[in-house]
């Protein structure tokens, strides 16, 4: 009996290796082709990457238009109440928010997955961080900032405005390398975690 359920469990277990390496290359296809649709998404039209620089861990593409720097896209991300967060963020030449496109989560759906289009609603300016002149220090309104959170999901915010502050910083120390301007403190860290899943914790209202 010992000796058939190994090679069951063997069987099995080269079953699913063969499956995930025929899909491995299928599914970073994917990933990439979507890390291209955002990158498109957050910066101004007909804009190009004319650069890609690693800038604090995080990538930043410097786009140009006819011949002129127009902005970059920043892939960021933070630690959300259900794991990573990944975001593309666009920024304008100016650092103004331009758009952006969450490329992974795991938020609790139906609360902390609004963060998908909870900050880009135009209609709900406390909320709605797009056009927003970024300063690296998007704080939710709970904490003293003048950001709304999503509703009863305070620490999936919390990660999302930390992931825009950290683009913010990275795309900043990109500037100051190329131009030699000061650079502005910001605040970029990580979600406090344990203290606040103990704080709160998001559950629907079924």
């Amino acid at each position: 009996m010992v000796l058939s359920l190994v090679i069951i469990s063997m069987v099995a277990a080269g079953a699913l290796a063969g499956v995930y390496i025929l899909t491995l290359e299928n599914i970073n296809a994917q990933k990439k082709a979507k890390q291209q649709e955002a990158i498109l998404a957050v910066l101004p039209e007909g804009a190009e990457i004319d650069e890609i620089e690693e800038i604090d861990g995080l990538t930043v593409y410097n786009a140009m238009k006819d011949g002129e720097y127009v902005g970059a896209a920043v892939q960021t991300e933070a630690n959300g109440f259900g794991g990573p967060q990944k975001i593309m963020v666009g920024f304008d030449a100016e650092g103004k928010i331009i758009n952006y496109v969450v490329l992974e989560h795991q938020e609790t759906p139906g609360l902390g997955d609004h963060i998908v289009e909870w900050f880009k609603a135009a209609d709900k300016p406390g909320q709605n961080i797009l056009g927003r002149q970024a300063t690296g220090q998007f704080i939710v309104s709970k904490d003293g900032g003048d950001v709304d959170a999503i509703t009863a999901a305070t620490i999936s915010s919390r990660a999302f405005l930390s992931a825009i502050n950290k683009a913010y910083a990275a795309l900043h120390d990109d500037v100051e390398a190329h131009t030699g301007a000061s650079q502005v403190h910001v605040q970029s860290d990580d979600v406090q975690s344990t203290t606040d899943n103990l704080e709160e914790t998001e559950v629907s209202h079924d």
